[in-house]
């Protein structure tokens, strides 16, 4: 047999003395990490296909394991890490592309920690939000350029005829995942939290559950390239239509979902064969243009009666404020840019680590045309790409951004442990997969819960932070970049944020 120049990336430590022979590791651990020898009475573990997940540890009863990257690695070397040497061998010997989940780990720079926000003083007071109302009400859809409103009775009533709006109690959403992606435990957590929180959810381009359509009013439904699941009472099901061209996490590629995890309720959602591969294709076979993406644009209105916000959702690539600027022109009611650092359930590894931009460049650009073009008005800008914290929602909002989508962070409230896996189908945490064992782990109760503290958990802090600043309304911090000082950039850097170095 040949022998692999592959080595273990993680070691895993046992305490013969503490270890109890429970067997409790051997059951958690999706992998086959760990095994029982009956004769020797004793737990022996495979190093090679450890994937640092870290559940076995956790669940470990009387802290037996330890789990920590190998020392046993190649010289260090300045040109060649030990990552590029193992992506090398696992090449040479599969002949296959590298794939991988979750977000951009080469370490291009995140601009969020680049920059910091204004705070009041003296000449500007501060603002104390458990004492005065602080208000976070987001709205997405178009908006008119001047409204009229009317005294009736001595009160102001509003006489312009609005486009369809959400409303949103937060400017944070949950990002696009699909039910296939992740499973459906997970998808009735995300609904559920969202419902809970008055967000969205987005369904992703996996369709959307029966069990689902009750959460409807707090669903955005996307239509992508595979139009999986894609039909009149679905479109009609959720808030808004969000057409789906690209993601953050492979740009110009089309979506995969194995086979092996296409079962009955995927296939049925999907309306595709049991088992059968859903490949989205890179492009929309009907979309060459802005005049075809404006014709599916309003062929989606009229399915929906014109009742709900159609928006169009792209990556984050070089030319992204001119793309859309012809989105809105096309007629969209919001645009959804998604950066570099997006997570994704399976991507090649190229594509991932080097193709797209960070999400705070092109967002900066993006709000910049618009506003230059006189049309920032006539949609709203969502942003996604590896949002960890509340400060960096308010640095987005502050840029131009007028709500977020939260993917990769939701997933982690639930348990993930960012071993970037996913698109095994063996998720140890049975957040992305589809093993009837493993889904049983995210109890949709308690996964609920999480994900809710995690919104008002931000949103307490970003009240703070906007308190802190001077500010009761989000609203008004929306697009303000004066607000925020650049600390370490360059001055093509700045230039194209818009924003002012440190002391300026």
């Amino acid at each position: 047999m040949h022998k692999s120049l592959i080595k273990a990336e993680f070691q895993v430590q046992r305490d013969d003395y503490k270890c109890i022979r429970c067997r409790v590791c051997e059951r958690q651990c999706s992998f086959e990490v760990h095994s029982y020898d009956a004769d020797a009475d004793r737990m022996f573990e495979d190093e090679m296909k450890c994937v640092g997940c870290q559940r076995c540890v956790e669940y470990c009863p009387t802290r037996a394991l330890t789990i920590q990257p190998h020392p046993s690695t190649i010289r260090p070397h300045g040109n060649w890490p030990y990552r590029a040497v193992k992506d090398i061998c696992k090449q040479a010997e599969t002949g296959g592309m590298l794939l991988s989940s979750t977000g951009d780990e080469l370490g291009h720079r995140i601009y969020w920690d680049h920059l910091v926000l204004n705070a009041s003083q003296v000449t500007n007071p501060s603002i104390d939000p458990l004492r005065e109302p602080m208000e976070l009400r987001t709205f997405i859809g178009r908006k008119p350029d001047q409204v009229d409103v009317r005294l009736v009775n001595g009160k102001p009533v509003l006489k312009t005829e609005l486009p369809p709006q959400l409303t949103l109690e937060t400017p944070m959403m949950f990002g696009a995942m699909s039910y296939g992606a992740i499973s459906y435990n997970v998808c009735q957590s995300l609904a559920r939290a969202a419902t809970a929180s008055g967000t969205m959810y987005n369904t992703g381009e996996g369709g959307l559950h029966r069990d689902f359509y009750q959460y409807g009013p707090n669903t955005i439904v996307q239509c992508a390239s595979g139009r999986f699941g894609v039909h009149r009472e679905y479109l009609n099901a959720g808030a808004a239509v969000e057409i789906k061209v690209g993601q953050g996490a492979k740009p110009g590629i089309g979506g995969h979902v194995p086979g092996e995890k296409v079962d009955k309720e995927i296939s049925i959602t999907r309306m595709i064969p049991v088992g059968t591969d859903a490949l989205s294709p890179a492009p929309h076979h009907d979309i060459y243009s802005i005049e075809d993406l404006r014709q599916l644009i309003y062929a989606l209105k009229e399915a929906v009666e014109y009742k709900k916000p159609v928006g169009v959702k792209i990556a984050a690539v070089h030319n992204a404020a001119a793309i859309a600027s012809g989105i809105v022109r096309a007629g969209a009611d919001f645009v959804t840019l998604d950066g570099l650092r997006g997570g994704t359930g399976a991507a090649p590894t190229r594509t991932r680590d080097s193709v797209g931009m960070p999400i705070e460049l092109a967002l900066a650009a993006v709000d910049q045309r618009l506003r230059e073009e006189g049309i920032r008005n006539n949609a709203s800008l969502i942003v996604a790409g590896g949002f960890r914290n509340s400060t960096d929602v308010v640095k987005a909002i502050a840029l131009g951004a007028d709500a977020v989508y939260i993917g990769t962070a939701a997933l982690i409230s639930l348990g993930c442990t960012v071993c970037q896996k996913c698109y095994t189908g063996k998720c140890p945490w049975g957040i992305t997969t589809q093993d009837p064992y493993l889904t049983k782990r995210v109890n949709p109760e308690i996964g609920t819960q999480r994900l809710t503290n995690l919104l008002r958990a931000w949103s307490l802090e970003i009240k703070e932070i906007l308190g802190g600043m001077g500010i009761n309304a989000i609203e008004s911090l929306r697009g303000n970049r004066l607000h925020l000082r650049a600390i370490g950039l360059n001055e093509r850097e700045l230039d194209v944020l818009g924003v002012m170095h440190a002391g300026e």
